[in-house]
Order: C-alpha cells, then sequence, then structure tokens
C-alpha cells in the first residue's frame, strides 16, 4: 500500500525524489502519511480535494481487497 501511494504521488509532483510516505500500523486500520515539496501539496490535493479523494479511493480498494483498512493523510 505504501508503494501505491508513493508512486502515484511521484508522477504527480514536479519534485519526486522529496515524496516520503509513512505507515503507521494501527490495530483496525492502517494510516499512511503523505509529504511532498512545499510547492507540490496542491497538486497532490487537486481542484477541491478530488486528486486526494481519488487517491484515497484506490488506496481503500487495495486495502479491502487485502482485508484491512487503511487511511491516507496528506501532511503539510
Amino acid at each position: 500500500m505504501k508503494d501505491l501511494v508513493k508512486t502515484m504521488a511521484e508522477e504527480l509532483v514536479d519534485r519526486p525524489e522529496e515524496v516520503v510516505v509513512t505507515e503507521i500500523a494501527g490495530d483496525s486500520q492502517t494510516v499512511l502519511e503523505l509529504r511532498v515539496a512545499k510547492g507540490d501539496t496542491g497538486k497532490v490535493i487537486g481542484r477541491d480535494g478530488r486528486t486526494a479523494q481519488s487517491m484515497r479511493t484506490v488506496l481503500s480498494a487495495l486495502a479491502a481487497k487485502l482485508g484491512k483498512r487503511a487511511h491516507l493523510e496528506i501532511v503539510d
């Protein structure tokens, strides 16, 4: 799941070398924190949050297929 989020983010931003994904495993849910360069945050979020929501949808579908739950947080 971590690799999927990293790959999606790297394709969206201008500085892919600064994309960092941190995985925090919990009891019932895994939280993935996405950090990008300051100027790339808007590209990952998208207009009205549509890009971020699409990334969350893909992540949730993968997690469900694996029998898990996952949440994506975009950190400034």
